[in-house]
């Protein structure tokens, strides 16, 4: 398993990794999976005092897009088609939460993920499976967004 080379720099750098406290933990290159950390903050919830869904599927989309990222060694980046998933428990205020992403396959024009959120004790709070297409992996310098 390998740790930043897989990271991209500049991710720290992204809005939306500010919004979900994205916390890159490793990647496995032989099961092309990536581990990430998340820790809620109240903005992300709703009066029921859970996650709102739509920020759920945030947070999958992050994990899942990071293993291809990964698995790419920082060059390409996924372009969702299509997101499905399944919001098992409310995911609570404060929460710790473990990431998993991973390359289901990887084709030329089409790239199957899949992820889960996980409680620390491993308690499933939502999955996820998406269908994307391989892009080069945008930075703040190529979308006009530094500084």
């Amino acid at each position: 398993m390998s740790e930043a080379m897989h990271y991209p720099d500049d991710a720290g750098q992204s809005p939306h990794t500010a919004l979900l406290g994205s916390q890159f933990v490793k990647f496995d290159e032989a099961t092309q999976s990536v581990t990430m950390r998340f820790h809620v903050k109240r903005e992300m919830t709703t009066w029921r005092g859970g996650v709102q869904g739509g920020l759920v599927a945030g947070y999958l989309d992050d994990v899942m897009g990071y293993a291809y990222v990964a698995a790419t060694g920082g060059e390409m980046a996924p372009l969702n088609l299509e997101l499905s998933m399944s919001l098992i428990r409310l995911i609570p205020e404060g929460a710790t939460i473990i990431g998993k992403g991973r390359v289901v396959k990887a084709g030329r024009r089409v790239i199957f993920l899949e992820g889960e959120l996980l409680a620390e004790d491993g308690t499933i709070y939502a999955r996820a499976t998406s269908t994307a297409i391989p892009t080069p992996r945008p930075t703040p310098t190529s979308t006009g967004m530094e500084g």
